[in-house]
């Protein structure tokens, strides 16, 4: 006979199912950006020197030290989700909220160079910009376009890991729902939870009418197993978030090194 976790297992903790999903949505998000790497390698073959020119305005240093925060990010979201294997909550959490500001350090500084580039008239539409030559409006352009997409990206990665943690700081708790034909092996006097070897809750009962069953599991947080529903989750996190610095570093050289 099966008990609650095997049946949990079997129709909540799809760990291929939940992967698959992510890497088909990955897959979209490459496709998107390797339409705009084909869009720009045919302008920059086009227009190579006034792209030299362009990027020269670049911020060579603060392009390198958004591509340091970024790949010290991968690695913190790398412990933290070890860190959850291990059943070690408190460093989880550390890791997480470290990988969050990280990205917040990251938009920061994107912030204070777009700031330095409109401050001097450099954005799309501007009567500096469009007084320059074609290739140089293009860059800038896309520019404009490709690190802001990007940086999108990384504004729904921060919600992402922010939901994440509070999943994993909250009291664990498992909710599951038991439907036909599982919900036949809770029938009569079924074993969901013991607590040593006095208590025991167990379902005296169930109905025939009676088609689904939900149970809370709720546990300490300091004694608790494996948190599988989480890990699931934050590694999914970890899967977008590795996206995002990847295609990060694609974009900076592209823009700040062609010099």
């Amino acid at each position: 006979m099966k008990n609650i976790r095997e049946i949990a297992l079997e129709e909540h903790h799809d760990f291929v199912g939940a992967k698959m999903g992510m890497w088909l949505f990955l897959l979209t998000e490459l496709i998107l950006f390797t339409g705009l790497f084909i869009l720009y390698a045919m302008y920059r073959v086009r227009h190579a020197a006034e792209f030299h020119a362009a990027a020269t305005e670049l911020d060579v240093v603060i392009g390198t030290i958004n591509t340091l925060v970024l790949l010290t990010s991968s690695l913190t979201v790398a412990v933290g989700i070890e860190a959850l294997k291990r059943r070690n909550r408190k460093l989880a959490k550390w890791m997480v909220l470290l990988t969050v500001l990280f990205a917040l350090t990251f938009l920061v500084n994107k912030y204070f160079e777009w700031s330095a580039k409109i401050h001097h008239g450099i954005f799309p539409g501007a009567d500096e910009l469009l007084s320059r030559s074609q290739g140089e409006i293009i860059y800038f352009n896309l520019y404009y376009a490709m690190t802001g997409l990007h940086g999108l990206h990384v504004l729904v990665g921060m919600g992402i890991l922010l939901w994440v943690y509070f999943l994993i700081a909250r009291k664990p708790s498992e909710k599951v729902v038991v439907a036909p034909p599982n919900i036949e092996y809770l029938k009569g006097a079924q074993l969901i939870a013991s607590k040593g070897e006095q208590e025991r809750w167990v379902i005296d009962e169930i109905k025939d009418d009676v088609v689904e069953v939900e149970v809370v599991i709720k546990k300490d947080p300091k004694k608790a197993g494996v948190d599988i529903p989480n890990i699931i989750k934050l590694e999914n996190a970890g899967l977008y978030w590795h996206l995002v610095d990847i295609i990060w570093i694609f974009l900076f050289p592209l823009f700040y090194l062609i010099t």
